[in-house]
C-alpha cells in the first residue's frame, strides 16, 4: 500500500513528461455543477498536450461535436481528470487537477496543427499524477491487431442516430458526409 500511495506525485518529473510528450490519444473527463460527467477523447500528433511547467498542462482545444461538453463542465467545475494512452504500450498515465479555460493568442500558438492554431485551450493545474498498471490493457488485449474488428461489422454513427431520429433521417447521407469529411480530414482543425 505505501508503495502505491509513493507513486503519486504533485508534479510532473522527467520520465512522467516523456509519457505525456509520446502520448497522441487522452480522455479527458470532466464533471458538471449538477454532478452530471462527461469523458471526452482528445487526439492530435504525440505531444499535442504541452508541458508548460512541472505542474502545468495545456491541452489544445479542436472543434469536435459543437456541444463544448467539457468545456462548460469546466465553467461550473474546474476538476478534471485526464488519462493517457500509448499505442501498444500496456500503462497509461493518470493526472487530475483544476482546469481553467484560455484563449491567450500567445498561449496557443505553439499548438498549430497544419497552420491552425486553435481559438482555447484547456489548462490543467496539476494535483496528482502518476502512472496507472497495465493490467487492464493487457487483460483487454487492447492493442493486440487480431483482436481489431472490421469496421464495417459495427453499426455506424448514422445508422446510430437514425435509431433515434426515426425514418425521416437520412442513414446514407448521414455517413457520407460524414466518411467524405473524414478524408478530407474536414473541421479536424
Amino acid at each position: 500500500a505505501d508503495l502505491v500511495r509513493a507513486k503519486v506525485a504533485a508534479r510532473l518529473t522527467p520520465l512522467t513528461r516523456r509519457f505525456i510528450e509520446a502520448s497522441p490519444f487522452v480522455a479527458l473527463a470532466t464533471s458538471g455543477a449538477d454532478g452530471s460527467c462527461d469523458v471526452s477523447p482528445r487526439g492530435d500528433p504525440a505531444g499535442f498536450v504541452r508541458i508548460l511547467d512541472d505542474a502545468t498542462l495545456l491541452l489544445p482545444e479542436r472543434p469536435g461535436n459543437r456541444l463544448a461538453d467539457s468545456l462548460r463542465n469546466i465553467l461550473a467545475n474546474p476538476r478534471v481528470a485526464l488519462l493517457f494512452l500509448i499505442p501498444g504500450a500496456p500503462d497509461s498515465f493518470r493526472v487530475d487537477g483544476r482546469a481553467a479555460i484560455t484563449d491567450d493568442p500567445v498561449l496557443l500558438a505553439p499548438s498549430a496543427v497544419e497552420g491552425r492554431a486553435p481559438r482555447l485551450g484547456i489548462l490543467v493545474d496539476v494535483e496528482h499524477a502518476y502512472t496507472q498498471c497495465g493490467k487492464a490493457v493487457l487483460r483487454s488485449r487492447l492493442w493486440d491487431p487480431a483482436l481489431f474488428l472490421d469496421p464495417a461489422s459495427l453499426p455506424t454513427g448514422g445508422e446510430i442516430h437514425g435509431e433515434r431520429c426515426g425514418p425521416s433521417f437520412d442513414v446514407a447521407a448521414h455517413d457520407a458526409a460524414r466518411r467524405k469529411r473524414y478524408e478530407g480530414r474536414e473541421g479536424f482543425y
